[in-house]
């Protein structure tokens, strides 16, 4: 498992890691309201990528980075 220090490096790896296998990636988002932290995991169970940040604006760019990945989910085109 690697864990990004930059949001940017990591959704440009989560980007080309679903573009690799859309069938096989999925994702997950967890909150630890412990530690109050933000978690976000893709993997396609060889590789996996997580990023994890404590910054409004860097859950923000994960909402934004969703819902792009998810027009990629639903689109026709591969």
């Amino acid at each position: 498992m690697t864990f990004f220090k930059s949001f940017e490096e990591f959704e440009k790896a989560a980007e080309a890691l679903y573009l690799q296998s859309p069938s096989s990636v999925r994702y997950t988002v967890k909150y630890i309201h412990s530690k109050n932290v933000m978690v976000m995991k893709i993997t396609d169970n060889v590789i996996c990528f997580q990023f994890k940040t404590e910054v409004a604006q860097d859950v923000k760019k994960m909402d934004k980075f969703i819902n792009n990945l998810m027009r990629h989910m639903v689109s026709k085109e591969h």
